[in-house]
């Protein structure tokens, strides 16, 4: 079955990014908050993105215009009933996402695929909370999502593979890269980043060099775009900590562990480019 109607929950930073490129390629969007204000500061959010879009000639005005018909603003749930794919894009919760997942079962239609973005938590423990454990999969964005090609769609032991490929086909017709992977804490992109951020703050303790050095390092030797302190930065202190234990509780494998600085960091307040200061200082 073609996936025609998508529905995106939550209209955070992430929920608002997915819903902006899914009615920029001519599906109509669902986008759901639990109240009238979250909602309207979502539909804002892409709004303004759009609009910067259009400023930097990347979207004509009357594709921005068609692109805002496309999605409509929810806060019941009952409206999401006739939609064929549905997004969850809430607070990286555990419990809040069960429970979010088992009134959609009530909800909607009993062919509609069941998708997650969360980036740390297994998608496994989240299928078997609905009835419909074979159409639920990982739908893993990355930040910007309008500008990030990358989509890491997660299947479990569970997944019909018709959905993997229903859902890997939808990916590519939004103008992004899926690649598929399998059910793990961290799946394909965070198993290996994570660990190299968090070694980059161990061997800041262990004195190798400076913050500055050892971005500078892994830029000029590496190619990367930005150095590890930087990208910490950017993810967030508290997001990168907040990974790092629900892998280590996984693996239990050092590589995952959260060093002590980082934990300091996130308990000062010191959360990154969000709080004004991480690793380096963003408040000029």
């Amino acid at each position: 079955m073609k996936i025609k109607n998508v529905a995106v929950i939550g209209c955070g930073l992430m929920g608002a990014g997915i819903a902006e490129v899914s009615a920029r390629a001519g599906f109509t969007t669902y986008v759901r908050e639990v109240s009238s204000e979250l909602l309207e500061k979502g539909l804002q959010r892409i709004k303004g993105s759009l609009a910067k879009s259009v400023e930097r000639g990347k979207l004509e005005a009357s594709e921005r215009d068609a692109t805002l018909g496309r999605i409509q603003g929810v806060i019941d749930i009952g409206r999401l009933e006739d939609c064929d794919l549905v997004i969850e894009a809430i607070v990286e919760n555990l419990d809040a996402k069960k429970k979010l997942f088992q009134s959609l079962d009530e909800q909607v239609k009993e062919s509609a695929v069941f998708a997650s973005n969360t980036s740390s938590l297994t998608i496994t423990q989240l299928a078997m909370t609905t009835q419909r454990p074979g159409q639920l999969v990982g739908l893993h964005f990355f930040n910007p999502v309008p500008r990030m090609q990358l989509v890491e769609v997660v299947k479990t032991l569970l997944t019909d593979e018709a959905v993997v490929d229903r859902v890997t086909l939808w990916a590519k017709e939004i103008g992004k890269a899926p690649v598929q992977c399998s059910d793990n804490s961290g799946f394909i992109v965070n198993r290996l980043l994570v660990p190299y951020m968090l070694d980059a703050i161990r061997g800041y303790e262990e004195g190798i060099g400076s913050i500055e050095d050892i971005d500078k390092a892994m830029q000029l030797g590496c190619g990367y775009p930005m150095g590890p302190f930087t990208l910490l930065d950017f993810v967030g202190l508290d997001t990168t900590y907040y990974i790092a234990n629900i892998m280590f509780e996984e693996y239990r494998e050092k590589r995952f562990a959260p060093p002590p600085l980082l934990k300091q960091m996130v308990q000062a307040g010191r959360l990154g480019k969000k709080s004004g200061r991480g690793f380096y200082d963003y408040s000029k």
